[in-house]
């Protein structure tokens, strides 16, 4: 199952500070959520985040539109007649579950279903998504889950069109930030709790869990790396040391076990770029990382050691003859030819595409490292 699409917070820009550099590695191992429902699950293909951002600023510049068509006076029978563009061919995202009484059970997955539909504001008028959504609700759930559904959904537009009134406080954060080199903690934690004194004006508490919690879980993660991080007391191992204890007194659940993952990974990066400056050997990076992340992983990583290391010697050998070539004193039509054989022999048609910017990455390394 996907993750939120989540509205442009400012504290989405602390969990940036913390992972960028880890993101493409952290989705390399990211698991699959499964989730047992007692009714409607249906997963998605649809990217998580895109998208909400104008979401969020079109809900702004409009007013409230209550759902209140009944399925007989909407356009709608199913809500996913005439899908616009950006959702044709794609899976809906979220869930609708209810219990033995078809009373409604709030879920993170409904509002992923919320901001499915809600995706594609700017395609169609706000009024026809409630419409679509509202339609979509009562096709597929019974009441009074279907109306319950209904009511959640007119109050999560609401809260969305009262959150750039909080953005706008806070605009000038990352600015603030950035000024001294450091993220303003104090700011993004006043934030946080205007954000959520604004959730308990639209939801009651089991839904605010359901929809955020697992995302406050993150933040407060995020921010709590951030402030070991800006610690100028604490020496390298101290930080380390706070940040696996921070880990260790989370509520053992899914969130937990994707941070413990991801601390994983960054101490992964880390280690495997110390150990090889000191020139450790394949076994021992293997040990380390099978250690961080299991076999399965450690094995993966040691293949790609491998072939970085042979396109490594390839590319080498690629050089020393272009360079011998254009020496020769050939004019340069027959040297281009000449080289354009070479890098035939030498490397596959996606390790030619890489070729340049590796020779660019390689003269710059030089640079840096003389």
């Amino acid at each position: 199952m996907s993750n939120n699409r989540r509205p442009a917070y400012a504290t989405i820009a602390i969990i940036a500070v913390v992972i960028i550099a880890t993101a493409a590695v952290i989705l390399w191992f990211k698991p699959s959520n499964d989730v047992n429902s007692t009714s409607t699950s249906i997963k998605s293909s649809v990217s998580d985040n895109e998208n909400i951002e104008s979401v969020t600023t079109e809900l702004a510049a409009g007013q409230v539109v209550k759902a209140t068509m009944t399925p007989s006076q909407s356009q709608f029978v199913t809500g996913l007649e005439n899908l616009p563009r950006s959702l044709k061919g794609t899976q809906i995202d979220g869930e609708i579950i209810i219990d033995e009484n078809k009373q409604l059970v709030v879920t993170e997955g409904l509002r992923r279903l919320f901001d499915y539909f809600l995706s594609a504001l700017g395609e169609e008028e706000e009024a026809v998504i409630f419409a679509r959504v509202e339609s979509y609700i009562r096709h597929h759930t019974p009441e009074p889950a279907a109306s319950q559904a209904v009511t959640i959904f007119n109050q999560y537009v609401a809260y969305l069109k009262a959150l750039p009134e909080i953005e706008k406080r806070y605009g000038n954060l990352q600015l603030q930030a950035t000024k001294s080199g450091e993220l303003d903690l104090n700011a993004v934690a006043q934030q946080k709790q205007d954000i959520a004194n604004l959730r308990q004006q639209y939801f009651d508490k089991p839904t605010i869990t359901a929809f955020f919690g697992a995302e406050d879980d993150y933040d407060n993660y995020s921010i709590e790396m951030v402030r070991i991080d800006q610690n100028k007391q604490m020496s390298d191992a101290q930080k380390q040391a706070a940040r696996q204890d921070y880990i260790s007194r989370l509520p053992e659940n899914a969130t937990k076990a994707n941070i413990m993952q991801q601390a994983n990974i960054s101490e992964l990066m880390t280690r495997t770029e110390q150990m090889k400056a000191r020139g450790a050997t394949p076994e021992e990076l293997y040990n380390m990382r099978r250690e961080l992340v299991g076999a399965p992983a450690a094995e993966r990583l040691a293949q790609v050691d491998q072939e970085d290391t042979n396109f490594d010697q390839r590319f080498t050998q690629y050089e020393t003859q272009k360079t011998r070539l254009l020496s020769q004193g050939v004019n340069a039509a027959q040297a281009q030819i000449q080289i354009d054989q070479l890098e035939q022999q030498l490397f596959n048609d996606t390790e030619r595409k890489r070729l340049d910017g590796y020779a660019a990455l390689q003269r710059q390394q030089a640079v840096n490292n003389p």
